[in-house]
């Protein structure tokens, strides 16, 4: 068994976020920089970290600035703003962030979509 073609398309396009969002915001300008893309294959799921050396930031500090998406707004201007880490949020089953020298996010696609409703279960219990 593996992933759906739902399932790879989301994945593919949560990987692509979140490079852009390292190319973007991570170098402020520098020419200079670094982004690795790890995968780490697991018997129930896929775990893709994307990593660069840049500057770091405070996501709920960044959520808080940005506020909830209203439609009326333009889908640009949210762009700029960081809807990139709400789209990858929605997109894969568990993102995590780390800040040491620069920024990690470790985003998790689970195979079997049961235990997408485990992990459901366990939070909201």
């Amino acid at each position: 068994a593996g992933f759906s073609y739902e399932a790879i398309e989301d994945l593919k396009i949560a990987v692509s976020e979140a490079i852009t969002n390292s190319v973007k915001h991570a170098f402020k300008g520098e020419e200079d920089g670094e982004i690795t893309v790890e995968y780490l294959i697991y018997e129930d799921k896929l775990e893709v970290r994307v990593s660069d050396n840049g500057t770091s930031f405070d996501l709920e500090t960044r959520k808080q600035e940005i506020g909830p998406y209203d439609v009326g707004e333009d889908a640009e201007m949210m762009r700029i703003g960081g809807l990139g880490l709400f789209l990858i949020e929605t997109l894969m089953d568990d993102v995590k962030l780390y800040y040491d020298e620069g920024v990690s996010v470790v985003m998790t696609k689970y195979i079997n979509e049961k235990q997408v409703e485990e992990n459901a279960k366990s939070i909201s219990t």
